[in-house]
């Protein structure tokens, strides 16, 4: 296994692993080519981790820096947005490997922890440490989950 880190959502491994998990998501998109420009667009900082199996990925894990802040505090996280390991490599330690690594890219960037959501796999993020927290809210509805470093 091979892990690459990217910031150019144009490399075709990860726009062919980000289309099937979609797909498995059941999420219809009529433009991918207008995603993938957007996705490079975005000044959030979007950058994954790719882990290729050759040149098939095997998963991907997409995230991007977030500042919470108010009039007085602020407070920067790591977002951990699009997470996926492909069915044959589930269970084998590729997700953990790849959390790993945006935790790590997270910690050298002095985040002080990371959120999520996720309504698939709460228990494989609470085996690593992430706790839900009730006092955010997601717009899209789902339980967040924060894992502060320190």
């Amino acid at each position: 296994m091979n892990d690459i880190f990217l910031t150019d959502f144009t490399d075709l491994r990860f726009q062919k692993a980000f289309q099937t998990y979609f797909q498995e998501l059941g999420i219809q998109v009529r433009d991918w080519e207008g995603l993938f420009t957007e996705m490079n667009g975005d000044s959030h900082g979007n950058a994954a981790y790719v882990r290729l199996d050759g040149e098939r990925a095997a998963g991907f894990i997409q995230f991007c820096p977030m500042e919470l802040s108010g009039w007085f505090f602020s407070k920067k996280l790591g977002f951990i947005r699009e997470f996926w390991i492909a069915p044959e490599y589930r269970g084998q330690g590729h997700g953990t490997a790849l959390l790993g690594l945006a935790e790590s890219w997270f910690q050298n960037q002095g985040f002080a922890g990371a959120i999520l959501t996720t309504d698939t796999a709460p228990a494989f993020y609470t085996r690593r440490g992430y706790q839900p927290d009730p006092g955010f809210q997601a717009k899209n509805s789902d339980p967040v989950f924060i894992k502060r470093f320190f």
